[in-house]
């Protein structure tokens, strides 16, 4: 009996169609991997369109912001009067108005909006902290500190004034850095960011810096007293060509290496120590992003002034509408439309008496910070 039921047992074949009957599973897991590649591939297409998208908007609203601020307002420019005037055509008064004050206005704030935008998305992806903004940290109130000084001990003004507050801002800048490049008891990666001692590193240098201010305002004359108020309130007035060509120029120099250094921080996100074995430079991108951070901060400010929030509004705006991916130029042209808008508001649109664009900003991103903070705490 047991000869005859081994006899009936089925021969396996040999051969190529054994080889076919074995691995009849084998095509499932591969189908598998090309299913999720297939996947990954249409997410990407998803949010690289989404990001086209939200990038061509804000552009767009841009746009429509620095044409209101421009043509609109107390004196108000038709469009075909705005194109003579850039050709050159001297128009009596309008060409004034135009070419010194609202044109010179809406670029500026522009330019400064995005520099501090890309700022903040910079100082955000670095830090990884929801609070990591350049106004925060301090950078700004040390641009303020080193900007009024000079105006009370030196008797400074115009481009002397916005030197030493780019200077001022650097100065603050070191300081952070100084706290950022920490060690972890000699393991880890070199050049670690340690981002809760530079949050607090970067407000008591904050605090240092409003004293200095508090302290300066209270020896300057009636009229150094109101251009130094109107300076730290962040206003667009008075605001130069010359002024807006070196701001210019710095986002020309520093807006392609953010981009770079925002998303070779990339693999950050997963970690500093898978990152690191990723071969990611974490370290040294963390301490680049945040010297480019530092340095739009400190152009920005040097220009028009402490702007408060600007770049700590734009990356949580930015986040939210490209789907919690804030670019380098998302951010900062969230900036951008948020001061326009902010100098529009404030100058022509509250009261008899304009009101800088800092105070607006101030005034929208105190709620906003305060609204992070709960947010923070309620995440752990």
């Amino acid at each position: 009996m047991t000869a005859q039921r081994t006899a009936r047992r089925p021969r396996v074949p040999d051969g190529p169609a054994a080889q076919g009957t074995r691995g009849g599973a084998s095509p499932a897991p591969a189908a598998r991997t090309a299913d999720a590649l297939a996947v990954i591939a249409d997410l990407r297409r998803r949010t690289r369109r989404r990001l086209l998208a939200v990038t061509g908007v804000l552009a767009l609203l841009l746009v429509g912001a620095m044409a209101v601020r421009v043509l609109l307002g107390d004196y108000t420019v038709t469009i075909a009067d705005f194109v003579r005037i850039l050709r050159g055509t001297v128009i009596p008064g309008a060409s004034y108005i135009v070419l010194e004050v609202k044109l010179p206005r809406a670029l500026a704030g522009a330019l400064a909006g995005f520099a501090l935008g890309a700022s903040g998305a910079l100082f955000r992806r670095t830090l990884r902290n929801p609070l990591a903004s350049p106004d925060i940290l301090g950078v700004t109130s040390g641009a303020a500190a080193a900007a009024v000084l000079v105006l009370t001990l030196l008797g400074w003004r115009g481009a002397p004034m916005a030197i030493a507050a780019l200077a001022g801002a650097l100065g603050a800048s070191a300081l952070i850095l100084g706290f950022a490049r920490v060690g972890r008891g000699g393991g880890g990666a070199a050049g670690a960011i340690g981002g809760q001692r530079v949050i607090v590193a970067g407000i008591a240098i904050g605090a240092l810096g409003q004293a200095i201010v508090s302290g300066a305002l209270t020896l300057l004359s009636t009229f150094d007293l109101q251009t130094a108020m109107i300076w730290t309130a962040g206003s667009l007035n008075g605001v130069t060509w010359t002024r807006i060509a070196w701001l210019a120029l710095a986002l020309v120099v520093l807006v392609p290496v953010a981009v770079w250094l925002h998303r070779a921080l990339a693999p950050a996100d997963l970690g500093e120590d898978l990152a690191h074995g990723l071969g990611a430079p974490a370290g040294r991108a963390g301490l680049g992003a945040l010297v480019a951070g530092a340095l739009l901060a400190a152009a920005a400010t040097a220009a028009v002034g402490p702007l408060a929030f600007v770049a700590l509004l734009s990356t949580p705006i930015a986040r939210a509408l490209a789907g919690g991916r804030a670019s380098v130029g998302i951010a900062g042209l969230v900036g951008a439309v948020v001061v326009v808008l902010a100098d529009f508001v404030g100058g022509e649109l509250i009261g008899d008496v304009p009101l800088p664009a800092g105070v607006l900003t101030g005034a929208v991103g105190a709620p906003l910070m305060l609204w992070l903070l709960i947010s923070a705490a309620r995440k752990g």
